[in-house]
């Protein structure tokens, strides 16, 4: 925790209680707990709030410092802001419950909820949320967390590569508290829906990462180094 700033401090400290409070109430009150993984409930809005939160920290990076950079630090930059906003409002449907908006026939026709979002969209007998948003983003975020670090640190040209699309990497802190939070959600609950505090976790420390990375020096500085 050493590395981290008073606000990053702060932050963990906010994940290790809503994780510890999550376990708490699944052995403690379940009803009440289903309340807390449901759709649109405490874990699901706290997923889409950080995911916006990211997104607007990586717009107000871009808005600083897009002077002192190229044309692919832009597109890098601005990409993973609009995937974080995307994903921001895929968690909540894009405010449908929210806002009471009804689902076109579209989305009624070809949703595994009817909701107006694309991860539940359904092709075929084939489920987008299952293929797309389980499986291969899966395997991207591994290779996110575990891969890209090992890159930057061990090749310089992967470095150079990496920061000239200013792509935020994850700190060595970033992924211990990211790998002690998946262990402390995934063995004591057993739920189904267990992956909605997960994926709350993983928003947060998105935040967390593109807030401080570790190439903050070489990708958000107005000193470019390259």
């Amino acid at each position: 925790m050493k590395n981290l700033s008073v606000l990053e401090k702060i932050i963990a400290v906010i994940l290790l209680l809503t994780v510890i409070y999550a376990i708490y109430v699944f052995f403690t009150d379940s009803s009440f707990f289903d309340r807390l993984v449901e759709e649109d409930g405490f874990y699901e809005n706290l997923t889409s709030i950080f995911l916006f939160f990211t997104s607007f920290t990586l717009l107000f990076k871009f808005f600083k410092y897009q002077k002192y950079y190229g044309a692919l630090w832009k597109v890098g930059v601005l990409l993973m802001a609009l995937g974080m906003f995307f994903g921001g409002g895929e968690e909540i449907s894009w405010g449908q419950r929210i806002f009471n908006v009804q689902s076109s026939e579209f989305f009624k026709e070809n949703n595994a909820q009817q909701e107006t979002n694309l991860h539940n969209m359904v092709v075929g007998d084939v489920k987008l949320n299952k293929l797309i948003f389980s499986n291969l983003m899966s395997i991207c975020f591994g290779i996110y967390f575990l891969v890209l670090p090992l890159l930057w640190n061990r090749s310089a040209k992967m470095k150079k590569l990496i920061d000239t699309f200013g792509i935020s990497v994850a700190r060595p802190i970033h992924l211990y508290i990211f790998v002690a939070i998946t262990i402390l959600i995934l063995v004591p609950i057993n739920h189904a829906r267990k992956w909605e505090i997960w994926e709350y976790a993983f928003a947060l420390i998105m935040f967390l990462i593109v807030y401080n990375p570790l190439n903050i020096k070489e990708i958000f500085s107005k000193e470019n180094p390259s």
